[in-house]
């Protein structure tokens, strides 16, 4: 099959009614969210929309979100996600660069449809109630089916063009990680997992939380969520890990898959603390290219464990199967089917791809190395090296040895003007203690923080360029600058 949207139908006919998606004060079977689907193609195909238009889509992460996925890849639509923790700025952004000729909304977002910029575009809502025949549709593997963008974290969000081959290219590259005995129910707090779970039979737990706000998430209301919806496994960022170590998680929880983020030996700890036998995975990955890398915590011996907190990074596991990966210059770069290969705008592919024969490699920006093992380590982002005075620090190098300190609760490595600098987060921390530790390390300055300041999207990396806007801020008011 060519396309998710003929896995989907083929699910749904083997499926039937059992729950496919479960969501706050509701549940919805295979076969009924793909005769959904089949009504708003319908509805769409009788507004005028036709094969390969773009349409924005502006929703919450509910059922009628991928009703309207499946319904407008039906009908051969391309559709166009914003950049959610960017806000309206992510929003005219995304308009900007796709110019779309429809907008899907549901509930207040359909107020979107009043600001000037997408006066033009028509609205449409699925409803319950749609019914109509989508027109028959062959897709092939190269026509688009999806726009999204990247965080925006290092400049303008970039736009990321995905075929329907390609987004079949990711699902065989994920569906390995999510295999478990039959009977799982996943919270899924990341959607590309659901549309795998859709093909595979698999039934979805959808957040009850807005996914632009995870820090809003407290630890004893996930875990209500996953006891009455009967999760068995949680796929969550680590911000959303460590909400969920706050207590211990409920007894029918057997797996966390996490990512978006460092997935440190503290963070696990922590949560196998709180519910002692319960399975860890890791997944490395980027918006370009997921998934990177896989890791079972349960495989990580005490060398691995040391190595992380005296300085040799941050352990990712294996390459997944059927990525190629190498390290330029401490830099990882991967290629393969499910790997990015340029931009909407190609002109934003300088810097970023390299193009090699018929291959074309994806600078990730991370730092990193492959051990004898062929297990890969981050080192941290590449523009977060710093040069100290016994030579190069790595960023994760850095960091994960000084969240082991006593009372240090996040860190990170700035290296601006004077040298490298370790930002501390946490009240409890010695700071005189902290400076001896940092200088060992070649950080020969700390300065100690209420906050690191964390990226939008899943709260769980730190945000550099606002880390050195901060740092520059304080010591501007420190010199009487401002």
């Amino acid at each position: 099959m060519a396309d998710l949207v003929s896995v989907f139908a083929a699910t749904a006919a083997r499926m039937g009614e059992a729950t496919a998606l479960i969501a706050p004060g509701q549940r919805i079977g295979f076969a009924a969210l793909d005769a959904r689907a089949r009504g708003f193609a319908g509805v769409c195909a009788k507004r005028g929309l036709r094969r390969g238009d773009r349409v924005l889509v502006a929703m919450p992460v509910g059922v009628d979100l991928f009703v309207a996925l499946a319904g407008l890849w039906r009908l051969g639509a391309v559709v166009v996600f914003p950049e959610p923790a960017m806000g309206l700025a992510g929003l005219r952004h995304a308009v900007r660069m796709t110019r779309p000729r429809a907008m899907v909304a549901s509930g207040a977002y359909r107020w979107l449809r009043l600001l000037p910029w997408l006066w033009r575009c028509r609205l449409l809502t699925p409803r319950s109630s749609d019914t109509g025949t989508p027109p028959e549709r062959t897709l092939s593997g190269q026509d688009l089916a999806l726009i999204s963008f990247t965080s925006g974290s290092t400049g303008a969000p970039k736009a990321i063009p995905r075929s329907h081959g390609f987004l079949m290219a990711q699902y065989r590259a994920v569906a390995p990680l999510l295999e478990g005995g039959a009977g799982q129910v996943d919270l899924v707090a990341f959607p590309v997992f659901t549309l795998v779970n859709l093909a595979e039979g698999r039934a979805s737990v959808l957040p009850d939380w807005p996914l632009s706000r995870p820090e809003a998430v407290t630890g004893p209301a996930l875990a209500r969520w996953i006891g009455e919806s009967g999760a068995t496994r949680a796929l969550l960022p680590p911000a959303l890990v460590a909400a969920l170590a706050e207590g211990p998680p409920p007894p029918a929880l057997q797996t966390v898959f996490t990512g978006g983020g460092p997935v440190t030996p503290a963070l696990v700890d922590r949560l196998c603390a709180a519910r002692p036998g319960l399975r860890v995975l890791s997944v490395y990955g980027s918006t370009e290219a997921e998934p990177i890398a896989e890791l079972d915590w349960a495989d990580i011996d005490t060398t691995a464990r040391e190595a992380m907190r005296t300085g040799a990074g941050l352990l990712a596991g294996r390459p997944v199967p059927g990525l190629h990966l190498r390290i330029r210059e401490d830099e990882i770069q991967v290629a393969g089917p499910h790997v990015n290969a340029g931009y909407l705008d190609p002109a934003q592919d300088a810097g970023a791809k390299i193009r090699e024969g018929g291959m074309v490699w994806h600078r990730t920006g991370d730092a990193g190395r492959l051990d004898a093992l062929g297990r890969l380590w981050l080192l941290g982002r590449h523009t977060a090296i710093a040069e100290g005075p016994q030579g190069r620090i790595y960023p994760f190098a850095a960091e994960l040895a000084a969240e082991t300190w006593p009372g240090v609760r996040r860190a990170a490595l700035w290296n601006g003007a004077g040298g490298p600098l370790l930002a501390i987060e946490g009240r409890e921390a010695d700071p005189e203690a902290c400076r001896a530790r940092a200088a060992a390390l070649g950080i020969p300055r700390i300065e100690t923080l209420e906050a690191i300041p964390l990226d939008r999207r899943h709260r769980s990396k730190v945000d550099y360029a606002a880390l050195g806007a901060l740092l520059s801020g304080r010591r501007n008011v420190l010199q009487g600058k401002a």
